[in-house]
């Protein structure tokens, strides 16, 4: 089943999402339920009650016309749009982000964050995973995403609940899950992927269904057969010898019969004003299905908010996307707030790589100026989850060109991420040939924001 009332759209890797998606009972995954609550189990249980809902704007985000704007660059620099004073005197914004203006003080940027690769592929993975590896050439993921490496060690902060949780189509560059999965700690620790557009009238996850002309009441009476739950992945645990489940695959059939799960899917059951500021829309709706997710007890929550590779027409483009992406990362900041989470959960927003300096001309056939893939420096959004508001971290050159100081690296990003959730990064794990590999390598948290 492809998922219902999602376009189809290429990257300039001319790979389409739609052309990746296959049926699972976990969606993308093609998990089953109990493996991925099995997997939660074994996690270790640091004291964190931290979450991470990571917004991740997949094709690469222009820094100059979002987090890092250069109003005083000549034209073929500053590009289309203009820039807006924030509640942080001297940090300015995008003129089409004036509701993450207003929140300056609870919000923190890194606008020196660099790795100098332009390759979608390469770029996605070392921003995900805190490494150099995949790329165009080589695309299968080598290390596991940090959403995944949580997963394993820290597990839900709720029991029956999946420990991560990807929406609306968790991938990057067009790989399902790509650089949000697991690598060598295996797929049990790839998100729980749940497919389908949350702004869609009579929205519902179908990963959490009965299969069909199944009832509560029937399966009840099925305990002993986990293929009653588990049509797309068969039998990947045995029936104990007495017939009864294993205790992951009882919290699998209560996940899939306790209203608990669904709830959280629910949006509405939210006042419509709220889901309004969200936005009516497929990114505002899921930020909004985040924010009940890590209130439900999920650890880690990834957005993909895609088509972010203008390298043509990026003003109206920009004219799209933004106010989206704009009304959903403020009104979530906004909304944590609100609920007592900002403090316990931390949002990021980012993509792989920043753009170009300098405006092109345009594509064959779209001659509209558009920015190139440009990984020497682009910007990072963070807020809450313990981290420093107000704070701009580094800096850019005066055409957003490169780092002038303070040059970040993904890994220290992602070091950052472990050490506000409490997670040694000297911990290893054993890659598919046996060799450890510790979490992370070379990397320091943001002395700024910790």
């Amino acid at each position: 089943m492809l998922e219902r009332g999602e376009r189809a759209t290429t990257n300039c890797q001319g790979t389409t999402r739609r052309s990746l998606l296959r049926a699972g009972v976990l969606g993308l995954s093609g998990l089953t339920l109990a493996d991925s609550l099995r997997a939660s189990a074994k996690a270790q249980q640091p004291s964190s009650d931290r979450s991470v809902i990571l917004v991740w704007l997949d094709g690469g985000p222009p820094q100059h016309e979002t987090y890092d704007p250069k109003p005083d660059a000549p034209a073929e620099v500053r590009g289309p749009l203009g820039a807006i004073p924030t509640k942080i005197p001297g940090v300015f914004l995008s003129e089409l982000f004036p509701l993450q203006a207003k929140l300056m003080d609870r919000i923190s940027l890194i606008r020196s964050m660099h790795h100098n690769n332009g390759d979608h592929f390469a770029a996605a993975h070392w921003m995900l995973t805190g490494r150099f590896g995949s790329n165009a050439a080589n695309m299968p993921a080598m290390y596991p995403s940090a959403g995944s490496v949580i997963s394993k060690t820290l597990g839900p902060r709720t029991p029956a609940m999946p420990s991560y949780v990807g929406l609306p189509v968790v991938h990057s560059v067009g790989l399902s899950p790509g650089y949000h999965g697991a690598a060598y700690l295996g797929a049990s620790f790839n998100p729980y992927a749940t497919p389908g557009d949350p702004s869609t009238p009579n929205y519902r996850q179908d990963s959490l269904d009965l299969p069909t002309g199944v009832t509560p009441v029937r399966m009840e009476g099925r305990r002993g057969l986990l293929s009653a739950f588990d049509e797309a992945c068969r039998a990947a645990d045995e029936l104990s010898a007495s017939g009864d489940l294993d205790r992951f695959q009882e919290q699998a059939f209560s996940l899939l019969t306790s209203p608990a799960a669904r709830r959280a899917f629910n949006i509405a059951l939210e006042d419509p004003r709220l889901r309004d500021r969200y936005g009516r829309n497929r990114w505002g709706q899921s930020a909004l299905i985040a924010r009940r997710l890590v209130q439900a007890g999920v650890r880690y929550v990834t957005l993909t908010f895609d088509g972010w590779d203008f390298h043509a027409n990026l003003e109206q483009g920009m004219k799209n996307v933004l106010p989206r992406l704009d009304a959903a990362v403020a009104t979530l900041i906004e909304d944590l707030e609100q609920h007592g989470l900002l403090e316990s959960t931390m949002v990021l927003v980012m993509g792989e790589f920043g753009r170009t300096p300098r405006i092109n001309k345009g594509l064959p056939g779209i001659p509209v100026p558009g920015r190139d893939h440009w990984g020497q420096v682009m910007s990072v959004m963070t807020a809450g989850g313990g981290l420093r508001g107000g704070t701009v971290v580094g800096s850019s050159g005066p055409k957003g060109e490169r780092p002038k100081d303070r040059p970040i690296r993904p890994q220290d990003l992602l070091a950052t991420i472990y050490h506000q959730l409490g997670i040694d990064t000297d911990q290893v794990f054993n890659d598919k040939s046996g060799r450890p590999i510790s979490i992370l390598s070379d990397a320091t948290p943001i002395r700024e924001l910790v």
